[in-house]
């Protein structure tokens, strides 16, 4: 499966992989300030999310292997991840299975332990709206406040939104395999699967998707881990807390 990608810059290869319901372009921002620093960052839009192509078939086998086709078709050896969410538990698994490709992992805000199923009320109201009725981008809003009281992961969920054509609103989103495939996205990163290499857990200070209990874990699965808190940040952390959070990146991957 051949993923979209926006890429920035030059150097060194950078991938940046999104969380469940989001795609690159959350990324841009950052994306391009990780680029000024001599890297060459891609942006990409995982299965089922984004510009990149639809598919009945969505597991974090199925996506770390678009992940590798995307780097041998581009002959990169050698690369820095960093996944958030749902592309944290893809660099996670992509990581212990080519290891020798990772120079640096970054995963955010999320462990290699099994997540149950929270994303429910999403998945109704995203599920519950009706194009032919909705006209614009204030309407689906209005939609989706019963099911998600959030304003801030409303604003989130509506960057799917496109224009089909005129008048004609859609979601960048393949829905019905995201609901059909729904229990995949918490799935746990297999026991006996392990990563030695650099590798930095940055945890959000308001978020539970890492407690104290969990960092054993991250330990025995990756020996080489640091892990580290970005402060007045939850899940969402790269967007509450971008400051913090690129600077705790960069002296990473500089390191």
């Amino acid at each position: 499966m051949k993923l979209h990608a926006n890429v920035f810059g030059e150097g060194e290869p950078f991938i940046i992989l999104h969380g469940f319901l989001g795609m690159g372009d959350n990324w841009k921002t950052l994306g391009r300030k990780i680029a000024e620093q001599g890297f060459q960052v891609h942006l990409l839009d995982q299965r089922n999310h984004g510009r990149s192509p639809h598919s009945e078939d969505f597991s974090y086998d199925i996506m770390s292997n678009d992940l590798k086709e995307y780097c041998d078709a581009n002959s990169f050896e050698n690369i820095h991840l960093l996944g958030h969410s749902m592309g944290g538990k893809t660099a996670m698994l992509f990581a212990v299975d080519h290891p020798i490709v990772i120079q640096k992992l970054i995963i955010a805000d999320i462990g290699p332990k099994y997540y149950p199923l929270h994303h429910q009320d999403i998945l109704d109201g995203l599920s519950s709206l009706d194009f032919d009725v909705l006209k614009s981008r204030g309407e689906v809003d209005r939609a989706l406040s019963p099911y998600v009281q959030d304003i801030g992961v409303r604003m989130f969920l509506l960057k799917n939104l496109y224009w089909k054509e005129k008048g004609v609103l859609r979601l960048r989103l393949h829905l019905d395999a995201l609901i059909k495939n729904a229990s995949e996205i918490g799935v746990e990163l297999a026991k006996d699967k392990s990563f030695d290499g650099d590798v930095l857990f940055l945890k959000g200070e308001k978020s539970n998707y890492i407690i104290e209990d969990d960092e054993v874990r991250i330990r025995a699965q990756f020996s080489g881990a640091t892990i580290g808190q970005i402060s007045n940040a939850g899940h969402w952390l790269h967007a509450e807390n971008p400051t913090d959070f690129l600077r705790a990146v960069l002296e990473f991957v500089k390191k």
